[in-house]
């Protein structure tokens, strides 16, 4: 028997007029942000997920001279600062990448994008292809695809670095360190940031053995 998730993609695949399938993928997109979007949502205070509290979004105060729009990573306390004008920065909880994946550094965010699809680098198939073989051709999108409901992608000049800062499924490893180089934020969480942010911002990864660079507490 076909679900809904199932019936829906096989409308889009149906549908040959690229208006139509334009307004088809923001229709599945709503569909998909409601879907892990708890009622009721509340950045703040809502937390089905059992993250740690402190990993909640919270406005703080940022150190004076940070560029408004800009996005740096805290590696060691796993949070995300979204600096805002005024001085004060949106933080959010985040994991990182495992041991000897995570990869600082000054990037470039160039490309954002809604549901995107998700296909797994040959390294990472190398690395463990018990895991990422059986994607080599690609994961469609949706609420059980490996970057969520939106990403943000990082580049070195015109290089598309492969790292992303994007959505999980796995909500649960948010505070650690857990994935293959990216990182990681809940899907609501994202979904705020990514309105917020515009493309050609500078994203900064600290090493793992920095400490805060961000805020003045």
């Amino acid at each position: 028997m076909l679900n809904r998730r199932g019936f829906l993609a096989g409308t889009v695949a149906l549908v040959s007029s690229p208006a139509l399938a334009g307004s088809h993928n923001q229709d599945q997109w709503a569909a998909w942000d409601a879907e892990v979007t708890p009622m009721g949502y509340d950045p703040a205070t809502t937390n089905p997920w059992g993250v740690h509290p402190r990993l909640l979004p919270t406005r703080v105060k940022a150190r004076a001279g940070l560029v408004p729009g800009d996005i740096h990573v805290d590696a060691i306390a796993r949070y995300l600062y979204h600096i805002q004008p005024g001085g004060s920065a949106m933080r959010y909880g985040v994991a990182i990448g495992r041991d000897g994946l995570y990869e600082p550094g000054t990037y470039s965010i160039r490309r954002k994008a809604k549901w995107p699809g998700w296909t797994p680098t040959p390294a990472m198939i190398a690395r463990e292809p018990e895991i990422y073989a059986q994607f080599a051709n690609g994961m469609a999108p949706g609420p059980d695809n490996a970057l969520g409901s939106r990403a943000l992608y990082l580049y070195l000049g015109d290089r598309d670095t492969y790292l992303r800062i994007h959505g999980t499924p796995l909500p649960r490893s948010i505070g650690s360190r857990a994935s293959s180089g990216c990182v990681r934020m809940v899907m609501p969480h994202i979904n705020d940031l990514y309105d917020q942010v515009q493309t050609g911002v500078t994203a900064h990864l600290y090493p793992a053995e920095e400490g805060n660079r961000v805020t003045t507490a």
